[in-house]
């Protein structure tokens, strides 16, 4: 039984992706001052935040 490598299933994929505009890095949270903001729907919380209480967006 033979097996593609591991590396190159979503390295190929990105790149499709990629070069018909799409954004192939995770998404994270962003900062605004001493805030987390949710790149979602830019709302602000703590550093200590894990999901958005406006959206509900998580990384």
């Amino acid at each position: 039984m033979s097996s593609a490598p591991e590396d190159t299933g979503d390295d190929v994929f990105d790149q499709f992706l990629s070069q018909r505009g799409h954004e192939t890095e995770p998404v994270r949270w962003e900062r605004n001052y001493n805030k987390k903001q949710c790149p979602e729907c830019s709302g602000l919380h703590d550093l200590s935040a894990s999901e958005c209480s406006v959206c509900g967006w998580s990384p």
